[in-house]
């Protein structure tokens, strides 16, 4: 795959379809490689005409790894965001939205429908309001505003995101670890069996390796971020809120918010749908991308 120089850092991407069809760009979340967006369900957004670009973020996967950046101290950012005292972490959700629009300035494309996954929903919201002018239209899935009055994780959840492997120098391991991730964020309705989870644990592991320091930098940028309600109402762009009934990483509740901010916004829960794209729903998800786009 190739990789850019944008924003100061290597970015490591993937293009899928004709390029001169109208361009979506997809941003995953927390942790997660561009391969977190399915094969199939690009193919599907290319089978409705468009462009698509998936990226690794920074400090994950292929793209530039920051080791000169600090580790942050996670629990006293969470402790001082509480307590409503100034915090700091080595980026924020902004540089990463600007990494971004840098790989799209490096690919020389001018506009592009936005689409973002969890942290990648807050990602793409924000480049919404900040870039309208490079922003046709804008999807938030499993995301969220980032107000303070919504409701928390699960502790399950919350305890599996920060899961470490028993043996972090040993690959088996940190590939069960991903397993034990993905099996307790996952849809009950539409669960993936447990060969196809081992199998792509093993493919994310062997591709990008295991880096907690990066996932840590990632986090903090999630932590110290502002609530995005008063900038997700200056945007215009035709916008789509897709969340699943099942999330119990995001709630519900917090996809609600974020399409109730946004001016010009369809929402859809999906049942069956929890933190994850089930392979049932990608068509669905696709379609709802690309009628929305429409709108643009």
């Amino acid at each position: 795959m190739p990789n850019i120089n944008a924003n100061n850092i290597s970015i490591e991407y993937e293009s899928h379809g004709n390029p001169d069809n109208p361009t979506i760009l997809l941003i995953m979340g927390l942790g997660t490689q561009l391969t977190g967006w399915p094969e199939t369900f690009c193919e599907s957004l290319v089978n409705h005409g468009y462009h698509v670009l998936r990226f690794d973020n920074r400090d994950i996967g292929l793209s530039s790894r920051l080791d000169q950046e600090r580790m942050p101290n996670i629990p006293g950012l969470v402790i001082f965001k509480t307590l409503k005292l100034p915090v700091l972490s080595p980026y924020t959700l902004e540089d990463m939205a600007a990494d971004a629009i840098g790989l799209m300035d490096a690919l020389n494309i001018e506009r592009a429908h936005i689409v973002g996954a969890s942290m990648g929903g807050m990602i793409a919201q924000l480049i919404a309001a900040h870039y309208p002018q490079r922003t046709l239209s804008l999807t938030s899935i499993m995301s969220t505003t980032g107000h303070r009055s919504l409701p928390r994780a699960d502790r399950d959840a919350t305890r599996a995101l920060l899961l470490k492997p028993d043996n972090p120098n040993d690959h088996a391991s940190i590939v069960e670890r991903n397993v034990r991730v993905r099996k307790a964020l996952q849809s009950r309705t539409h669960p993936k069996d447990d060969a196809e989870i081992r199998q792509t644990a093993a493919d994310a592991v062997a591709r990008g390796g295991y880096y907690p320091a990066g996932v840590a930098r990632q986090l903090a940028a999630i932590i110290v971020a502002k609530d995005r309600r008063r900038l997700l109402s200056t945007i215009d762009a035709p916008a789509l809120v897709i969340h699943g009934e099942e999330d119990t990483l995001v709630k519900v509740e917090c996809g609600i918010d974020t399409a109730t901010h946004l001016p010009d916004c369809e929402l859809r829960i999906l049942p069956g749908m929890a933190h994850d794209l089930p392979t049932p729903l990608l068509q669905e998800i696709a379609d709802g991308i690309h009628l929305n786009a429409q709108r643009a």
